[in-house]
């Protein structure tokens, strides 16, 4: 049964990761065309370090990822607290309207989104979509996914530590800074790199917010795989998908941290 069990759990980890090891693999293919591998190269990631439309493109990536994560860690932060610390109406209802950004086809939302800028923009003179706005659409899902992490962390928290604090004379804010923040740390670290995996990796909702001069990595790709799939493009998708790894490895491994 254990060796069923292990040769399926196998399959499964090639069906969803094969893929992906075929386009890195691809990506130092000699050959410009097909998939026959005729030599090992370098000179598609060479080419991508000189291209300035793919420097400018990582540029607007970075600033939208880091500009998102930075505000929606802080809103999420804060939110989390709030649910776990304190009691209002419509607390509950709260709780589970933060699942909505997660389970909601990126489809609709990015829909939503670009409605929502129109009709702000037609009433409110609200921008024309811009980076603005791409930063804006991955707030509103960045910040459901950082508060249910940090949420998650505060809860595993003793309150008789703040209370020990207030009744040495902490105030409130000297109690989150010093107390409530160092212990909930990990959590909040992992909730920051896990919005910024998902800003580096959206494609739908950048897709319906972008406008011109808003154009990501993830847009280029787009664009250039209608043009034909080179071992440009797959060299482009395996940095991506290296660096989304690597921030989703660090996330875990500082959420697995000891109180």
């Amino acid at each position: 049964m254990r060796r069923l069990l292990s040769f399926h759990a196998l399959l499964v980890y090639l069906f969803l990761y094969l893929p992906i090891l075929v386009v890195v693999a691809l990506s130092f293919n000699e050959s410009r065309r097909g998939v026959h591998f005729t030599g090992f190269t370098l000179k598609w990631y060479q080419g991508l370090f000189q291209d300035p439309r793919v420097l400018e493109y990582f540029a607007n990536t970075l600033v939208v990822a880091l500009v998102s994560t930075l505000v929606s860690t802080v809103l999420g932060t804060l939110l989390a607290l709030g649910l776990v610390r304190y009691r209002f109406p419509g607390k509950g209802f709260l709780r589970y309207l933060l699942y909505v950004p997660v389970v909601v086809p990126d489809v609709v939302m990015g829909v939503s989104l670009l409605l929502l800028f129109a009709f702000s923009r037609e009433l409110l003179g609200f921008p024309r979509l811009s980076l603005l706005t791409v930063i804006l659409g991955h707030i509103t899902f960045q910040v459901a996914f950082v508060t249910l992490v940090v949420r998650s962390r505060l809860l595993l928290l003793d309150p008789a530590l703040e209370e020990a604090a207030r009744d040495l004379g902490a105030r409130g804010f000297q109690t989150f800074l010093h107390v409530t923040l160092p212990l909930a740390w990990p959590g909040v670290a992992a909730g920051a790199l896990l919005a910024l995996t998902l800003s580096l990796d959206d494609f739908v909702v950048t897709f319906f917010t972008a406008g011109p001069g808003a154009t990501t990595l993830p847009l280029y790709i787009y664009s250039s795989v209608k043009l034909g799939v080179s071992p440009k493009v797959h060299a482009l998708s395996s940095l991506i998908v290296g660096l989304s790894a690597f921030f989703l490895a660090l996330g875990y491994a500082i959420s697995r941290r000891r109180l």
